[in-house]
């Protein structure tokens, strides 16, 4: 019983304990609770705070952004505003005062006044337009006589071609040799020109191509000139040994003067010998007169007596000469200075043996005129002939490029072989593409066809003489062009490019650029050019090692 009691007594203490623990939990969590509401909403409240203050300090910057446009437009706008009151100010006043001017010229012009300004006004418009159709007219007139001139130029390219033709039919051809003849037109083709192909140390003349034009008609020697005028210099001591003009050790020789056709070089020495014994040089080589050839109607030719120009001494001014002459000039000068009589050989008389003629020799040492022989070699080897003719065959010959009778006008006279010439060859051609080195390839053309009937013979005294080995000089012959004689007459405008074809050869020759003259065209008779020394390197061309080639060289 007591230890019940004593149990009911616990019980009693320790329920209400119980109990005040319980409550105090509750209490606890209820705290707890409260305080964790309590920080969400501050949490949520807090958020939507900086939320609201974002949203704020974005509508008081965009209040700013347009509050500053709407202050830069009104800016502008005012801006806007007094310009335009200034220009509307500014216009006011101009029109201002073309409505004071309109109202003083009606004021002071009456109606007398006013007509006759209408008809001034008009009358200006009908000059202008006068004038307008005046320069019209002039165009069309120019521009018509531009097409008659290139149609007359054509109709005299095609007329020296029918004329060639027609010639070529016409010609006699009774004594010739026909292989020859045959070689020799084929090689002419179409230009238009003509071929004389003649024995140089007999006169025997094998082929006339062209009779008219080679018997009856003489044309400008061009730069051929250039071979009287280093003869007149060497025999005049205006050429010295080593080649120069007159004591000069240095600069341009006579070889390479002749080879590449200098036209300065050859005005110096002429200049120096004198137009006087010029003219009587050109006489003993047989220029001006007839050959004598037993042919009808043979021209003379012309010497220039009185005309001093440097001109006669390098491009043959006033000077005309024939194709027989010129055969006759290259063969004196290549088989020791004697002077043939062209023949056309008779069937029914010379059937067997041919009686050569002579006109006698040059009176001149042979040194005089056997110096232009390297430089006539030069020009095959390598000078303004090396693209048409095969140096092997040992042609020596000399060039020509110039304007005569209204046209362009190609020569090349020479000889082969140079040590024992056997045939002279020399070509002349008209026409606007026509030039020296065109005519050269006509003659190689020739030379080819007669190959097999030349032999060189390097034993002959005049070789062991003068033929010395050679090497070919690569800067020489890339710049042999450089002084052609063609240059300095039109050689710009002429940008043709030949092919030759004919025989077992085809000959490909191209124009050179444009280069600078050394010596200007005159029209004066006295020179107009001060003494020049020229500093040419001859080292390459004397003293190359490379193969060897036979080559003339001076005493």
């Amino acid at each position: 019983m007591k230890l019940m009691c004593s149990e009911k007594r616990l019980n009693k203490i320790f329920f209400p304990f119980l109990l005040v623990i319980c409550l105090f939990s509750l209490g606890i969590g209820a705290q707890t609770k409260k305080a964790s509401s309590a920080k969400k909403t501050v949490t949520k409240k807090n958020e939507k705070q900086a939320k609201d203050a974002r949203k704020d300090s974005r509508k008081d910057s965009a209040k700013n952004k347009s509050a500053s446009r709407d202050s830069k437009k009104s800016k502008s706008s005012a801006k806007n505003k007094e310009t335009a009151k200034r220009n509307d100010a500014k216009r006011d006043k101009l029109t201002a005062k073309e409505k004071a001017r309109n109202k003083d010229s009606k004021k002071k012009l009456d109606p007398k006044k006013q007509a006759e300004a209408r008809r001034a006004e008009a009358a200006r418009k009908r000059a202008e337009e006068e004038r307008r159709q005046a320069a019209l007219a002039e165009q069309r007139r120019r521009e018509q006589l531009a097409r008659e001139a290139r149609e007359r130029r054509l109709a005299f390219e095609r007329g020296l071609r029918t004329e060639t033709v027609r010639n070529i039919e016409n010609d006699r051809t009774d004594g010739e040799d026909l292989q020859v003849r045959q070689a020799a037109v084929n090689a002419l083709g179409s230009h238009a020109g003509t071929i004389v192909v003649m024995e140089a140390q007999t006169g025997k003349v094998l082929t006339i191509v062209n009779q008219d034009w080679a018997i009856r008609n003489s044309f400008k020697p061009c730069s051929t000139i250039k071979l009287v005028t280093g003869v007149a210099g060497l025999n005049e001591n205006v050429i010295n040994e080593e080649g120069g003009i007159g004591e000069t050790t240095s600069g341009l020789k006579l070889d390479a003067a002749l080879a590449r056709s200098n036209n300065g070089y050859f005005q110096r020495v002429g200049v120096n010998v004198g137009s006087s014994k010029m003219v009587d040089y050109a006489r003993k080589l047989g220029l001006g007169e007839q050959t004598g050839i037993n042919a009808d109607g043979e021209t003379a030719g012309r010497v220039p007596n009185g005309n001093s120009n440097p001109r006669i001494y390098s491009h043959g001014d006033d000077f005309e000469v024939t194709p027989l002459q010129l055969a006759v000039l290259v063969s004196a000068v290549s088989n020791g200075g004697k002077k043939v009589v062209p023949q056309i050989p008779i069937p029914r008389v010379e059937r067997t043996n041919f009686r050569s003629k002579t006109g006698g020799r040059l009176d001149l040492p042979k040194q005089s005129f056997e110096g232009v022989l390297p430089g006539m070699l030069g020009a095959a080897e390598y000078g303004t002939a090396r693209r048409g003719v095969d140096s092997t065959m040992g042609v020596a010959g000399k060039t020509g490029s110039c304007i005569g009778k209204g046209s362009w006008v190609g020569l090349f006279a020479s000889v082969a072989p140079v040590e024992d010439p056997k045939y002279s060859v020399v070509v002349i051609t008209r026409g606007q593409s026509e030039r020296g080195k065109y005519a050269a390839a006509i003659a190689g053309q020739v030379y080819q066809a007669l190959r097999s009937r030349i032999t060189r013979n390097f034993d002959n005294e005049w070789a062991r003489r003068n033929l010395k080995p050679r090497a070919e000089d690569s800067q020489t012959a890339e710049r042999s062009d450089e002084d052609e004689e063609g240059f300095d007459e039109a050689e710009a405008n002429d940008s043709v490019e030949r092919s030759v074809v004919g025989g077992t050869r085809s000959v490909q020759v191209a124009t050179q650029p444009v280069v600078k003259k050394m010596v200007q065209k005159t029209g004066q008779s006295k020179p107009v050019f001060p003494p020049v020394v020229i500093t040419f390197d001859r080292s390459g061309a004397e003293k190359s090692t490379e193969k060897k080639r036979p080559r003339v060289v001076k005493n």
